[in-house]
């Protein structure tokens, strides 16, 4: 199964998004509750509707950007936040995307990628932040699903990706799920290492 843009353009087509929450994930809520520079450049990547772009913007965040494969997610974002500069609404492929951020919010997309591409994940994450840069976010702590999305696994595994490329600031579980998740979801924080070693 190709999951790519007609993959995830039909799901949103046929309203099959049983990941959304309807509203900011309660974890990333209390993070974005941290951050003090409304001036800090955010990418939100595989943002579906992008509640937590959404609540940045009501919080007078200045630089969010959006990023979604399918253009139904970012269409239907656009329309419900007509307020929400439409040049930081992009339709695009993650892999393929340029751009420099200090911060990149990660909820539901990267469990959503086939396991084969998680090492690319890390890679392009790393190459779209800035110079100690940071990725924060949920990713799922338990096994999923073999064949199709969500895709799980555990900080192990997840810490062979990322060690490398990040300083890992947290990756423990995350305190504060939403109860249906509660006990599945590592909390992660990691800043870009500035200078990686040499081969």
């Amino acid at each position: 199964m190709q999951f790519d843009r007609a993959f995830w353009n039909t799901r949103y087509a046929t309203q099959q998004t049983g990941w959304d929450l309807g509203a900011p994930s309660p974890p990333l809520k209390r993070y974005i509750d941290t951050l003090t520079d409304r001036h800090l450049r955010i990418l939100v990547p595989g943002c579906g509707n992008a509640y937590e772009a959404q609540y940045l913007h009501e919080q007078g965040f200045v630089n969010v950007y959006v990023l979604d494969i399918a253009p139904l997610a970012v269409e239907g974002f656009s329309s419900r936040i007509p307020d929400f500069p439409k040049e930081h609404i992009i339709c695009d492929d993650f892999f393929t995307h340029v751009g420099i951020y200090d911060v990149i919010l990660e909820q539901t997309f990267f469990c959503a990628l086939s396991p084969s591409l998680r090492s690319a994940y890390a890679q392009q994450i790393h190459k779209l932040l800035t110079s100690k840069g940071i990725l924060a976010g949920l990713l799922f702590g338990a096994p999923m699903n073999a064949d199709h999305p969500p895709f799980g696994g555990n900080a192990l595994e997840y810490q062979d990706y990322f060690a490398p490329l990040f300083d890992i600031i947290s990756m423990k579980p995350c305190m504060y799920s939403i109860p249906p998740r509660l006990g599945s979801e590592l909390w992660i924080e990691m800043r870009k290492k500035a200078h990686l070693p040499s081969v």
